[in-house]
């Protein structure tokens, strides 16, 4: 968007800079964080580019501890990510953005009905990206047209670092769960970035107001979090469920429950949350549809069917075979014998991915004899299928042979 804006007319000369300079700055300020609240953003804050300089050594430190697992993205350029001024040499002041999608019910009482699908708050509705993106866009035709320079804008898909710059804007902070936490908004703000060669005046940080608080911490259910304000992605579920490429490793899998695409918990966890309201965008409000899908009817979507029930959804982007495994690593943990026929139809499947979650989620549902007869029948031509076949037979949480009821822990026996 460098350059200027076709159909814009001029870009300089317009009627908020008619002051002295700091007067220009002040008022460019005051209308542009009107117009953003008139497109329906929440939140407002602008930083200086520089003012995440410190954010390179803990990117680095990251990436070298390998935490950020098949996101090889993160990787590429990570002076680039770091800084807005790697970026992009010419952006004076960086404008960040926040539109609120608070749910309107508890994100974790769906994981008491282990029959059905958890999708992420934030992915029951329209793809965030498409609708801020728009937005931004809009914002950023206007600031050019009433007080010039040239812009770029963001929304999580490129080397932009969010929660710190939003963080450096004041619109709230980088909790323990390293997630931007809001005092207006708690847990849940989209974010977008508008970079601007415009010198604006900065917003004050907030400062981080966690205290000893541990409930994010605590919460999670991999423990994906090695210390405070450090994740390992290798054990979020957020990560397994739509960033890992392959199978989810076997000792994770279990404390997935239902989550069939992303996880609340540390989100939903956080006290701040007391504070939050309930998002008013339509086109971000969950679909009925995807509140509580059944694992049965999802494990039964061919490709086409999966595209039509997510289409603008998140969701399709990790297409058909990664959402199946997901969904079968939810009916292994449904201890809903029922849903054994699902799994095993989807031992025909074509992807080896879906075929090895099948086989994990028959090991945790059928009766042992059972489950060992279907192994020594397989003759799967793909290695890490045979594996899960054998993994399968060693486990000892499937159902005894002849009692039809799992194996019972003896420290736990009476």
């Amino acid at each position: 968007m460098g350059g200027g804006l076709p159909g814009l007319g001029p870009l300089h000369g317009s009627r908020l800079l008619t002051g002295g300079a700091d007067d220009d700055r002040v008022a460019v300020k005051a209308a542009l964080t009107a117009q953003a609240r008139a497109l329906g953003f929440s939140a407002v804050g602008i930083a200086d580019p520089a003012a995440i300089a410190g954010e390179a050594a803990r990117l680095q430190a990251f990436l070298d501890a390998g935490a950020h697992g098949d996101m090889d993205w993160l990787a590429n350029d990570p002076a680039r990510r770091a800084s807005p001024l790697v970026l992009w040499s010419e952006v004076r002041s960086v404008i960040m953005l926040g539109l609120n999608y608070g749910p309107d019910d508890d994100p974790l009482a769906l994981l008491e009905r282990k029959s059905h699908g958890n999708i992420s708050v934030y992915a029951r509705g329209d793809d965030y990206h498409d609708l801020i993106k728009k937005r931004l866009k809009t914002l950023a035709r206007w600031l050019i047209a009433q007080a010039g320079g040239d812009v770029k804008v963001f929304v999580d898909t490129a080397a932009v670092m969010e929660k710190p710059l939003a963080d450096a804007a004041g619109l709230g902070w980088q909790g323990r769960h390293t997630n931007l936490v809001s005092r207006d908004y708690g847990s849940w703000l989209f974010l977008g970035a508008i970079f601007t060669t415009l010198e604006l005046p900065r917003d004050a940080t907030t400062g981080d107001h966690c205290g000893s608080c541990r409930a994010c911490l605590d919460s999670c259910p991999t423990d994906a979090f090695p210390a405070p304000y450090r994740l390992d992605a290798r054990r979020c579920i957020s990560y397994l469920t739509i960033e890992h490429k392959g199978p989810i490793p076997r000792d994770l899998r279990a404390a997935i429950g239902n989550r069939i695409y992303g996880c609340d918990d540390c989100l939903s966890a956080c006290p701040w949350n007391k504070f939050a309201q309930q998002g008013h965008e339509a086109k971000l409000a969950a679909r009925n549809e995807l509140r509580a899908p059944s694992l049965a009817d999802l494990a039964g979507l061919d490709d086409a069917a999966f595209r039509a029930l997510f289409t603008k959804s998140p969701v399709k982007r990790i297409g058909h075979a990664r959402f199946l495994r997901n969904v079968l690593t939810a009916i292994g943990n449904s201890s809903e014998p029922a849903l054994a026929d699902e799994a095993r139809r989807l031992l025909d499947d074509d992807n080896p991915l879906v075929r090895g979650a099948a086989v994990w989620a028959l090991s945790r549902l059928l009766p042992r004899a059972e489950f060992a007869a279907l192994a020594d029948a397989s003759n799967d031509d793909d290695e890490s299928v045979r594996d899960e076949w054998a993994a399968g037979k060693l486990d000892s949480s499937f159902r005894g042979a002849s009692t039809g009821e799992r194996t019972r822990n003896p420290e736990t026996t009476g």
